[in-house]
Formats: C-alpha cells, structure tokens, sequence
C-alpha cells in the first residue's frame, strides 16, 4: 500500500518537432498561456498553463509524427463542465483545420451520455474534450468498446 496522502496529475510532458506551432495549437484550443519558454538552440520548450497552474509541457525533442503503434500516450483527455464547451471548441479546432477521429461530438459509448471530440495536434499527438453529459442525442462510433479507446 501507497503512503502517498494526496494525488493528483500535475502537468503533461509532449515531445513535439515545432514548439511555436505547438504552443500557438494548445493555446487557441485550450486558452493555455505560456508560462515559460526557453529558446536554446536544441533546448526549445514551452510551459503552458492556466490560473497560474502549469498543465501542458512542450519540448522539441522530436521529428516526424507521434506513433500511434507504439507503447506509450494513448490519448489526453480534458473534461470541460457542458456540452456546449466541447461544441466551442470544436469550431476552433475546424478553423485550425484539425483531423478529427470522428465526426462532431460523439458519446463515450452506447447508451452513454458523456462524451466529446476526438483530434490531433500538429504532431499527431490524441487529444479529447469531453463533457460529463450531454452527449447522449449521438450514437456512440464504436459498438461494444469505449470510444476513447479506438480513435
């Protein structure tokens, strides 16, 4: 057993190829600002944040695409409080010409009520937006598994 008395995720570390590009992404989605950057050649990272707690960490330590194949990130997930949030967003996302996993806001499974978007940032990297409900008038992409999970 854990003697750890609280826990809770801190930030989120994603090795990216353009951290200008990134940072630019993350901020129109997601209304993070940047909290620290540093310009080094071959040292370049971003810290994005908001109300002065560090979320979302960049780094340029990469080249091609995220792999999708590989152990490692299946997705990031952000939970928003409504429906109409993840509708919000997903206008920015299509000005910004995302790729979507599928079509418009979908439940997390049949019969569910939760559920969001699914998408990609530049490097290819699986984000979500979801609310807790309303998500429900949807039919759920995936049969008999959680949508999360095959996107």
């Amino acid at each position: 057993m854990s003697n750890l008395k609280t826990l809770q995720t801190g930030h989120v570390g994603l090795n990216v190829t353009d951290p200008d590009r990134s940072a630019a992404f993350y901020r129109a989605v997601f209304g993070f600002e940047v909290v620290a950057e540093g310009n080094e050649a071959n040292r370049r990272f971003v810290f994005l944040g908001r109300d002065g707690r560090l979320l979302v960490t960049l780094w340029q330590q990469s080249e091609g695409e995220f792999p999708v194949d590989r152990p490692g990130l299946h997705h990031l997930s952000f939970q928003v409080e409504t429906i109409d949030e993840v509708k919000a967003a997903e206008q920015v996302l299509r000005g910004l010409d995302a790729r979507f996993g599928y079509e418009g806001v979908v439940p997390h499974g049949e019969h569910g009520t939760s559920g969001g978007i699914f998408f990609t940032d530049p490097d290819g990297i699986r984000l979500e937006i979801y609310a807790p409900s309303g998500a429900d008038p949807a039919d759920a992409p995936t049969a008999g598994a959680p949508t999360c999970g095959f996107f």
